[in-house]
């Protein structure tokens, strides 16, 4: 089974793509505050070092020429390392400086006419060994001692008023890309956009989840109270069609039902005065005859009545085992002397109107009887629907009639007794009663003879 990292509902999806566009957004941001962080703190890192270096050429030009390596060694550290000597440090007039900053920041710090040469380097400067802390007299080439450098570095030589040069060697601070208090900041962000985000899509769909659960009740024949109209505007006016496409197709079942059920009850009237008449008839073939032909129609309207009054009933739906309602209709045909067996699994739940879909189930077992001497029923479950199969062991029907025998009042005299006593309305009904419930009822063939009748009911749709 393969893993679904995204996930299937509307809710879910639109929750993931906002969620990863909002933390693609936060991570950008973040990337860029914190290479303006750095640079900023780079930037003020350096103009300080500059400042503290032009005070120490304005301190050492007023020192004694014999007291300035005392000076000098006393501010050096591990980062900071200081020398005057003869020749500058940095060679060459060109000063190299970051972010295209020009000599006018020089002039700044240290005034103008000041000659001051600068280097800076991300990492060490070319041509440059690496210097520990000066330890001792720090003036002259002799006394500067090696430090080890860790980029970045800054390179100062000042030329002082007697002709000598301050050098200087900075390392400066690398600030961190990544500070722990914003990382956080984010991450908290994201956490509540999310949530917000989360909930507000679960919101907007959740009419949509109604509607998709209406839908799925209506298909099923079950009354469906009007759903509220909220939400978007979209899914108000969809929420909004669908009630008014239901209460158009409960009115016209209605007005074809109670049409149905009033012919059917007025047709009573005049096949009993028929029968009435018939029977003064004095021959006596002919007024058997009349009779019988009286009498079928009766049954047919009163079968039509039935019919139309079970529709109409509404029955609402229940959760029910179907294993306990096959076992009890094979248990009645049983009694009787029937064969009939069941096979299936020892539970099985499902959403059905039970006193319709029993009469559907009987209506088959007693065809598979009455024309194939035995019904074997069996249950099965699949991933989208539960199928009740009907197996008899009868002469079948012609592959072209399997459509044909669910209409109304259809008998197939090649296969189908009419001396049975049935109208013609056993499968019509079975199948308006399964379509009712959102399911199908089809016939087939079996290749080794007889015939299969299938009932498949739909699954509650997943919400």
């Amino acid at each position: 089974m393969r893993l679904r990292l995204f996930p299937r509902s509307l809710a879910g999806q639109l929750s993931v793509l906002l969620i990863a566009a909002v933390l693609i957004a936060q991570v950008v941001t973040l990337v860029f505050f914190a290479e303006s962080r750095r640079s900023a703190i780079d930037a003020a890192a350096r103009e300080q070092v500059l400042g503290r270096i032009a005070t120490l050429a304005n301190l050492i030009e007023e020192t004694p020429v014999g007291q300035r390596d005392r000076i000098l060694g006393a501010l050096s550290t591990s980062r900071f390392t200081y020398s005057v000597t003869p020749e500058p440090l940095v060679k060459g007039d060109v000063t190299v400086w970051p972010d295209n900053e020009t000599r006018a920041k020089l002039d700044e710090i240290f005034g103008p006419g000041r000659q001051v040469r600068a280097e800076f380097a991300d990492n060490d400067r070319a041509g440059v060994e690496p210097r520990p802390v000066p330890r001792g007299n720090g003036q002259g080439p002799g006394g500067r001692q090696r430090m080890k450098h860790w980029p970045p570095t800054l390179a100062l030589s000042v030329r002082l008023a007697d002709g000598a040069w301050l050098n200087s060697e900075t390392l400066l601070p690398r600030p961190q890309l990544w500070a722990w208090p914003v990382v956080m900041s984010t991450f908290l962000t994201v956490i509540a956009i999310s949530l917000v985000m989360a909930l507000s899509v679960r919101r907007i769909t959740k009419p949509l989840r109604e509607l998709a659960q209406a839908s799925d009740r209506l298909g099923r024949g079950e009354n469906v109270p009007d759903l509220p109209e909220r939400g978007p505007e979209e899914i108000v006016r969809a929420t909004r069609a669908f009630n008014a496409m239901q209460a158009r197709v409960s009115r016209f079942v209605a007005d074809r039902t109670r049409m149905v059920a009033a012919i059917s009850h007025d047709l009573r009237t005049p096949l009993t005065s028929l029968r009435l008449r018939a029977e003064f008839i004095d021959d006596d073939e002919t007024r058997e005859r009349m009779i019988a032909t009286i009498d079928e129609m009766a049954r047919m309207a009163e079968a039509t009545l039935a019919f139309a009054r079970d529709d109409a009933a509404g029955e609402a739906s229940r959760n029910t085992d179907l294993v306990a309602l096959i076992e009890a209709v094979s248990a009645d045909f049983s009694d009787l002397g029937h064969d009939v067996t069941v096979e299936g699994p020892e539970h099985l739940y499902l959403s059905v109107r039970q006193v319709s879909l029993r009469r559907a189930l009987r209506n088959l077992v007693e065809n598979a009887i009455r024309y194939g001497l035995r019904a074997r029923v069996r249950l099965e479950r699949t991933a989208t629907a539960v199928v009740i199969v009907v197996d008899d062991d009868g002469p079948g029907i012609p592959e072209d009639k399997l459509e044909e025998v669910f209409a109304p009042f259809t008998r197939l005299e090649t296969s189908r007794n009419l001396e049975t006593g049935g109208v013609g309305l056993g499968l019509a009904t079975a199948r308006s009663i399964v379509r009712a419930h959102g399911g199908e009822l089809t016939l087939a063939n079996r290749p080794g003879g007889g015939l299969t009748a299938a009932i498949h009911l739909p699954v509650a749709a997943e919400t």
